[in-house]
């Protein structure tokens, strides 16, 4: 399952530690996938919960009042590892009924993951973002979430600030090996769609023919500020670039060497590979995403939760 380290322009919890959640989030899938898949072996049932329900003791209020006491100046700065107290970035997956196989509770389980990885990718022990109730059904977030290794790092939509403009991209991968900037080509099914180094391209679908804007200037966007980006850090990871389009087809006579068409025809084969790339995380790979979260903007608002718990103690 991919990790979700930044969605648009919400606050991410991997911006606060990038190398600390990235290795947390693959220990901690692992353990819960262990104890869920043994509970429903044993066929025991767990109480379905509110996952916004979180009860925390005074001392850990406490901790939480002495610790914003101590913060310094950097208003998305936040807490290491032994002053990490919020439940509400737990995972604690749970059973509302007994699935019949193992590959439905899987199922189960891989949506309720995800979920917890918007929650870690909108919000800190602090601030949190807003996220839209359709985000939490977006079918292509789910393909890269759901389906990939869980060493590949996944950035959806993130708004770049760069030589002081807000520039909002599509979607980057960053895999072991190679960041992947990639749009999707996906309207209606088995619709065709004729690639050119023009401004348009054409698609042809059963209703008829019409232009539609070449997705290319999309990526050649993304890999030129990307690559500007490394340039200046010197992250010297490669780039490649990719049109998604699971139920259609481009035919591209004068393809660039560089450009990944991956229709109908060749999505599979790519996606297998992907899957079984076996590489760990990387140290280039790891630095090369810090790059990209340092130049994402984050927007966010004060927890509610935080500051009623925070006015308490003050009254006490």
């Amino acid at each position: 399952m991919g990790q979700l380290i930044k969605v648009q322009d919400f606050i991410s919890r991997y911006e606060v530690d990038l190398n600390r959640y990235t290795n947390q989030f693959v220990r901690l899938k692992k353990q819960q996938w262990q104890l869920l898949k043994l509970n429903w072996q044993n066929k025991e049932f767990i109480q379905a919960v509110d996952e916004a329900e979180y009860v925390e003791n005074e001392s850990v209020l406490k901790k939480v009042k002495n610790w914003f006491k101590k913060r310094d100046d950097h208003p998305y700065e936040e807490e290491d590892e032994k002053t990490s107290i919020d439940s509400s970035f737990e995972f604690s997956p749970q059973l509302k009924y007994y699935p019949d196989t193992e590959e439905q509770l899987k199922q189960v389980f891989l949506d309720q993951l995800l979920k917890f990885q918007l929650r870690w990718a909108s919000s800190t022990l602090q601030y949190m973002s807003d996220v839209p109730a359709n985000m939490y059904f977006d079918e292509k977030l789910k393909y890269f979430l759901q389906r990939f290794p869980d060493t590949f790092l996944l950035m959806y939509k993130p708004v770049f600030t760069f030589k002081k403009a807000s520039i909002e991209m599509d979607v980057i991968l960053i895999s072991p090996l190679r960041i992947w900037c990639l749009t999707f080509l996906e309207e209606e099914k088995d619709a065709v769609f004729i690639g050119s180094k023009e401004h348009f391209w054409q698609k042809r679908y059963q209703h008829g023919e019409k232009k539609i804007l070449s997705p290319m200037i999309a990526l050649g966007r993304m890999e030129k500020i990307i690559k500007q980006m490394f340039a200046l850090h010197h992250v010297t990871l490669p780039i490649s670039k990719g049109i998604i389009s699971r139920n259609g087809y481009i035919d591209y006579p004068d393809q660039p060497n560089d450009l990944h068409i991956l229709s109908k025809r060749e999505h599979d084969l790519w996606f297998e590979e992907q899957r079984h790339l076996s590489t760990p995380l990387k140290h280039m790979q790891l630095r090369a995403a810090q790059v990209l979260l340092n130049y994402s903007e984050s927007n966010g608002v004060l927890r509610h939760d935080y500051e009623e718990q925070i006015e308490n103690l003050d009254e006490e």
